[in-house]
């Protein structure tokens, strides 16, 4: 069977059974559902200077979402992006163990591409997860998505057990 370019680099085998992870963390049902709470924080997005926004759905390990969406400052810098606000949400709360998070965005809330979290929030990520379980998905839709390890996506990334104490 002859694969498409982008399906090499997800773990979903489009033509085989439910669960997607080698964990076994994660199903397409949830990913579908992940991608669509991800759509509706899309809408919650305070994007007035660059028009892009973003939304974000993060499943922890306990099957709880978080969602969050970004929000735009006029000095840029201090804005914040829809994967950490949600990681912030669920770290606020106590949550500490995370199973995957979905990711979309577009220009004026449009979705016509892939969506990947940004290096700041890639490395935000990698603080509370272990990237070679952590399910990173990028999604067009719920049915046009794929699916990551955070460790492909954050090679060699800089983790708590790197600081000594």
């Amino acid at each position: 069977m002859e694969h498409d370019k982008n399906q090499v680099h997800s773990l979903i085998c489009r033509e085989k059974g439910e669960l997607i992870s080698k964990n076994e963390l994660v199903s397409r049902s949830v990913i579908r559902n992940l991608i669509r709470e991800a759509i509706s924080a899309m809408e919650k997005a305070y994007a007035p200077y660059s028009g892009f926004k973003v939304g974000a759905a993060l499943l922890t390990a306990k099957q709880k979402i978080y969602t969050g969406c970004n929000i735009e400052n006029a000095s840029y810098s201090p804005t914040n992006c829809a994967e950490r606000t949600a990681f912030f949400k669920a770290v606020s709360e106590g949550e500490r163990e995370f199973a995957a998070i979905a990711v979309v965005g577009g220009n004026d809330g449009v979705i016509k591409d892939y969506c990947p979290p940004c290096g700041v929030c890639r490395q935000v990520i990698r603080e509370f997860v272990n990237p070679r379980r952590f399910l990173v998905i990028v999604a067009k839709s719920e049915e046009d998505n794929l699916v990551y390890f955070l460790d492909e996506l954050l090679p060699m990334g800089f983790g708590p057990e790197h600081i000594n104490h």
